[in-house]
C-alpha cells in the first residue's frame, strides 16, 4: 500500500469524491502530517543536541524518528510539475513509511535480545539492523515499481488503479506492516511476561520499599504492550480501507477514507511521543531548562510559608516527584 498522500490519490483518481471532499482529504492528511513532522524532528533534534542521549537503545529511536520524519515531509509536498518528481514523491514516502515500522522491529528485538535472551551483544547488530531496514525499504519500493504509471491531480501524485498494481502495493507495504505488527506484538510480550514472572518471584524476598519501586516499574513496563497498537491503530482503517477499495472499485466511502488518512498520517506523531518522549529526553531538557531554576526557588519560597497558608496554597515540587517510567532498556538489565 502506499503512503497516506498516495492512497488519498489513488482514491481520488477513480473520481469517487466530490470536489470538496477532496480538500477535506487533502486537509486532513496535510494536518495530521505535519503534527508528525514536528514530533519527529524535535526528537531527532534532542539527539543531535544531547550528548547523553546518544546510547544505542535510544539511536534506534532517532532511526525511527528519522524515517517518520521524511515519510511524513514526502507525505506532504504537493504535486510535482513533473514526472521525475512526481516518481521521487511518492517511492520517496513508501521508501520512509516502510522504514519506519521496520525499526520498530529491531526496537523491540533489542528488548527481547537483552531481557529475555540475557544477551549483551546487541551494539554489535547495529550494522545489520541498518542493513535489513533500508535493504528491505528499498527492495519494497523496487518492486513496488512493477507495472505502476503515475499521474498527478491537484496537489498529489498516484499509482495505477488496476487490481496488478492494487495487489502489488498490498504487497509491498501491507504485508510487511502486518508482518512487522506480529513480530512486535509477540516479542514484548515475551518481554513483558519474563518481567513479571521475575517481579513475582522478587516479592517474597524484597521488603516493602522495593515492592513498590518494582510495581512501578512494571507499570512503566507494561505500557511496552501499547507499543505494537501504534502500528495497529494507525493502518487498521487503510488495510480496511485497500480490502473495500480492491473488492469495490468504484464504491468509495468517504468516512472510511478521512478516518485512514488521518491515523496513517499521525503514526509519526504517536512513535515520538511513546518511543521518544521517555524519561531520559525529559531528564535531559529538564536539566537545561530555567524552568528547573524556578522550580527550586519556588519551592525554597514555599517552604518558608506558614504551615496555615501551606494548606490554601498546596505546592508539588516536580524535581522530587518519583520517576514513574524507565527507559526503552531497563537500567538493571543493562548493568548485566
Amino acid at each position: 500500500m502506499a503512503p497516506p498522500a498516495i492512497q488519498v490519490a489513488s482514491i481520488m483518481a477513480a473520481g469517487g469524491f466530490a470536489p470538496g471532499e477532496r480538500r477535506i482529504l487533502e486537509a486532513v492528511n496535510i494536518g495530521a502530517s505535519s503534527l508528525s513532522l514536528i514530533g519527529s524532528a524535535f526528537i531527532v533534534l534532542c539527539y543531535l543536541l544531547f550528548k547523553e542521549l546518544r546510547k544505542f537503545s535510544f539511536k534506534l529511536v532517532f532511526y525511527l524518528a528519522l524515517s517518520d520524519m521524511f515519510c511524513s515531509f514526502f507525505t506532504i509536498i504537493g504535486d510535482p510539475s513533473n514526472g521525475f518528481f512526481c516518481y521521487a514523491q511518492d517511492y520517496s514516502a513508501h521508501f520512509f513509511c516502510v522504514a519506519s515500522f521496520l525499526w520498530t522491529t529491531t526496537i523491540a528485538f533489542t528488548l527481547h535480545r537483552t531481557v529475555v535472551q540475557h544477551k549483551a551483544d546487541v551494539e554489535d547488530l547495529g550494522s545489520m539492523f541498518h542493513l535489513y531496514v533500508w535493504g528491505t525499504s528499498l527492495v519494497m519500493t523496487v518492486i513496488r515499481s512493477i507495472g505502476n504509471d503515475y499521474g498527478h491531480l491537484g496537489t498529489w501524485c498516484w499509482s495505477e488503479t488496476a487490481h496488478t498494481g492494487k495487489a502489488i502495493h498490498f504487497i509491498t507495504f501491507y504485508a510487511p506492516l502486518w508482518g512487522a505488527i506480529l513480530y512486535n506484538g509477540f516479542t514484548y510480550f515475551q518481554v513483558i511476561r519474563m518481567l513479571n514472572n521475575v517481579t513475582r518471584m522478587a516479592v517474597g524476598i524484597l521488603d516493602r520499599s522495593h515492592q513498590i519501586d518494582s510495581r512501578t516499574d512494571m507499570k512503566a513496563l507494561n505500557r511496552w504492550g501499547y507499543y505494537p497498537l501504534i502500528l495497529i491503530g494507525s493502518w487498521t482503517f487503510g488495510t480496511l480501507n485497500r480490502i473495500h477499495d480492491f473488492i469495490y472499485p468504484r464504491h468509495k466511502l468517504f468516512l472510511l477514507s478521512v478516518l485512514d488518512v488521518g491515523f496513517a498520517a499521525l503514526m509519526g506523531l504517536f512513535n515520538s511521543i511513546a518511543y521518544g518522549l521517555n524519561s531520559s529526553v525529559r531528564r535531559a531538557i529538564s536539566e537545561r531548562s530555567e524552568i528547573s531554576k524556578v522550580l527550586d526557588i519556588a519551592s525554597n519560597v514555599y517552604s518558608r510559608f506558614p504551615e496555615k497558608l501551606r494548606k490554601w496554597f498546596p505546592y508539588s515540587n516536580l524535581r522530587n516527584q518519583q520517576q514513574d517510567e524507565i527507559e526503552l532498556i531497563p537500567p538493571r538489565v543493562q548493568d548485566r
